[in-house]
């Protein structure tokens, strides 16, 4: 299954840094199958270990952090001799061991060229509530998501498509009729069985058919973030207000005004009580947030208010599961309320996976606008809509204010311009950048 991280891997390979390379991901996205299959094409010798499972590897950075004795208790347990220039090193579950995440600063040090690649399913947590001296500048550290829509059609056969899509992108110009209702339709698809690599694999297993899709796979996966929030928290108590907050998302998102509100999660919540929660889940990848920015000015992340937030599900097919929204109401686009919510969380998937900044706006007078995007050409403000209709008032209002050079509205309609409009089929998402 063919991710766009392999694109990020191979940079870091080609570049020859002597740095680790860290990998931050909720758990089953496909962090362990992507980073595998990159070591055994790209290394003659690759060497994996699970820090969870290899006990004794964690006992000896519990010893040791210095990488020429590390390195020495290795050999000695593989019974081999290792050639660092050749040889990939592949550390998973990193995250139930500090002393190896602060030996990395060391093996970045080491004479020695050294090629170590780790990950964790809550590794981001884990640096979060780092005790010891984290390895500032002496690693990289990147992000992966579940699998977005163009990975989805790759994944799926409809490379012919995803060219179709991209060409009619780069010239606004409409698809034919035909491609388009397909391409609608495979967004639908996605939208029921998102981008965790298991589902995408049931999907394609079961002929494509999505009324053959098993919906349990996203419930059970959800079921591993709860056990993980009792596992990987300092209490309970702890543990029990991350999962309130987690399962108040579709409560949030079903409002006019998508603002977390704490008052949601809990009759007599506040900021105090649960910004801690908040913050696990931010930092362990299962949640996205998008923030107000209080002035249409460059650079917007300077502006923004981190008291005004909205909240999304890191994958939209767990919103979908959570929600108990049937596919039928999705594939024959049944009229109710919530369509919006699930069609902003997509949209907000699609630009994280892009390492586009989640940013909204909101007036005084209620006008709202989804998203806003900083790039060559300004501040653009992007409406998200569920269907053809023709630009709101509020998107109306926002481009009489500030006049940007133009907007782009997110629909079920097809390529164009019109208005200082760019018509963006939803299912193209993934073709907007920075």
């Amino acid at each position: 299954m063919y991710r766009e991280f392999e694109e990020t891997l191979k940079k870091w390979k080609n570049d020859g840094s002597k740095k680790p390379l860290m990998v931050l991901g909720a758990r089953q996205i496909g962090k362990t199958y992507t980073i595998t299959k990159f070591c055994q094409d790209n290394y003659s010798d690759f060497i994996y270990f699970n820090l969870e499972k290899d006990e004794w590897l964690k006992d000896i950075f519990e010893k040791t952090i210095d990488p020429k004795e590390i390195l020495f208790n290795i050999e000695i347990r593989l019974e081999k001799k290792i050639d660092l220039e050749k040889t990939i090193f592949f550390f998973d579950e990193v995250q139930v061991s500090e002393r190896f995440i602060t030996s990395l600063k060391y093996f970045c040090e080491y004479p020695e060229k050294n090629n170590i690649i780790c990950a964790g399913s809550l590794l981001g947590v884990k640096i979060n509530r780092f005790n010891s001296s984290f390895p500032v500048g002496k690693v990289f550290i990147e992000k992966m998501y579940p699998l977005n829509f163009k990975e989805f059609l790759i994944a799926t056969n409809h490379s012919n498509l995803l060219k179709e899509i991209e060409l009619s992108y780069s010239l606004l110009k409409p698809m034919d009729n035909d491609l388009h209702e397909k391409a609608l339709l495979l967004y639908k698809n996605y939208l029921i069985v998102g981008g965790l690599p298991e589902a995408v694999l049931n999907f394609i297993n079961n002929n494509q058919d999505i009324m053959l899709f098993d919906r349990n796979i996203a419930s059970s996966i959800v079921n591993m973030y709860i056990n993980d929030m009792t596992k990987y928290t300092l209490s309970k108590n702890e543990s029990i207000k991350i999962e309130k907050v987690y399962k108040s998302i579709p409560k949030h998102l079903a409002k006019e005004n998508k603002k977390f509100q704490f008052k949601i999660v809990e009759n007599d919540a506040n900021k105090r009580k649960f910004a801690s929660a908040i913050e696990w889940l931010m930092a362990s990848q299962i949640i996205l947030s998008c923030y107000l920015t209080n002035k249409i000015e460059i650079p917007l992340k300077t502006y923004i208010d981190e008291d005004y937030f909205k909240i999304y599900y890191s994958d939209v097919g767990i919103l979908n599961s959570v929600s108990g929204i049937l596919p039928k109401d999705i594939i024959l686009n049944t009229n109710f309320m919530f369509k919006g919510a699930i069609a902003e969380n997509y949209v907000a998937c699609e630009f994280v996976n892009k390492n586009i900044p989640l940013i909204y706006w909101r007036s005084k007078a209620d006008a709202k606008i989804d998203f806003l995007i900083n790039n060559a050409d300004g501040i653009i403000p992007i409406e998200v809509k569920t269907n053809d209709n023709n630009m709101s008032k509020r998107l109306r209002y926002y481009m009489e204010k500030y006049k940007p050079k133009y907007a782009i509205r997110i629909s079920t309609k097809n390529f164009g311009f019109e208005n200082n409009i760019k018509s963006i089929p939803l299912y193209a998402v993934f073709c907007i950048n920075k």
